[in-house]
């Protein structure tokens, strides 16, 4: 996915170059699944670094929509919310993204993480799965509770991923 910058750092994710089409999915679902009190911004950053936005995005590993979905994904969320339309209808997609991430976000409690910290390891586990992420922080001697600890050790994309929501957020948005 091509990095939209200007002046060689990414938009922050309240630029105007990023349409707010969507922001009412993002901040619905980010508070139906995580409260009030996390900022709906990290997952309209993580639909840019995703896909730009792009409701009719398809990656080669076959993910698909604003959140980068995998089918199989979308069927198990699809189980426990039968609400849910297909996975290329933007509502659908967002909800079921934000409900993945709230999955793997719940994954990592118990951690010693801050929130943002917590964050960033449910946004890696979403990107390369959670067994994944998981061998790695636990091959880690002693785990460290620190994202940048693990990101050296993950696949390029998801580190990039990562960082990119985290610019996004820095750039416009807040740490909320």
């Amino acid at each position: 996915m091509p990095i939209l910058a200007w002046a060689g750092v990414d938009l922050g994710v309240e630029h105007k170059r990023w349409p707010d089409k969507y922001d009412h999915h993002f901040r619905k679902y980010a508070k139906h699944y995580f409260g009030p009190n996390v900022d709906w911004r990290w997952f309209k950053a993580q639909g840019i670094a995703e896909s730009n936005l792009k409701p009719q995005a398809r990656s080669s590993s076959g993910a698909v929509g604003i959140m980068q979905i995998l089918p199989s994904t979308y069927k198990e969320i699809k189980r426990s919310n039968p609400q849910l339309l297909g996975i290329t209808t933007p509502r659908s997609n967002i909800a079921a993204g934000i409900y993945y991430d709230r999955q793997m976000y719940r994954r990592w409690k118990d951690k010693g993480f801050s929130r943002d910290e917590r964050l960033a390891f449910a946004f890696g586990s979403y990107n390369a799965g959670y067994t994944r992420i998981k061998n790695t922080f636990q091959r880690l001697d002693p785990p460290e509770a620190a994202w940048e600890h693990v990101e050296h050790h993950v696949p390029g994309q998801t580190r990039y991923s990562v960082r990119r929501i985290r610019r996004l957020m820095d750039r416009g948005g807040g740490a909320g």
